[in-house]
């Protein structure tokens, strides 16, 4: 049996097939930026000089903190830094959503290219606002953010409410420049 013909006629397809299949596959995906998930803190408007939040509260901000964690990086948009060597600089510094910037400092001394902070705003016993922000860590420069309301005081509204943000804000479209 003859072995097969690659002359110039069979070449040039074959070649040409070589080339093209990298294209169909679409642009090579960056790797995720390493990302600062700070935990999501709670502000409650009605208590002059704040107060700290009880405990079935501080429990939903673990759930809500976690979420937001696992949705960021289980689509592959982020990579997570450890933020525990700067503990003391974020309890310094807390709350965060009133620190002017800082979290994008503290991301930055911890090698992270983007901070991503959130709180969960007290409106009543039942309404809540849930605000998550993703800020570049060499600017502090807000490139993205998303608020939605929760109604009703669960762990599961809580949880329900950051994966409805994460996916209807924070990873509606690429975030710019960056995918």
């Amino acid at each position: 049996m003859a072995p097969p013909h690659f002359g110039p006629a069979r070449l040039g397809p074959l070649l040409a097939g070589l080339l093209i299949a990298p294209l169909l596959a679409g642009p090579a995906r960056a790797a995720p930026e390493k990302a600062a998930i700070f935990g999501v803190e709670l502000f409650d408007p009605g208590v002059v000089g704040g107060r700290k939040a009880r405990p079935d509260e501080v429990r939903r901000l673990g759930l809500v903190t976690e979420e937001l964690r696992t949705a960021l990086t289980t689509a592959g948009a982020v990579e997570a830094v450890d933020v525990a060597p700067q503990a003391d600089e974020i309890a310094k510094q807390a709350p965060l959503y009133k620190c002017d910037g800082c979290a994008a400092a503290i991301a930055k001394n911890l090698g992270a290219d983007l901070a991503i902070s959130g709180y969960v705003e007290k409106g009543s016993n039942q309404i809540f606002n849930l605000t998550v922000t993703i800020a570049e860590a060499a600017t502090g420069k807000v490139i993205r953010g998303g608020r939605v309301v929760i109604r009703a005081d669960t762990d599961d509204t809580w949880t329900h409410a950051m994966r409805w943000v994460v996916k209807n804000r924070l990873l509606a479209e690429p975030l710019p420049n960056r995918s």
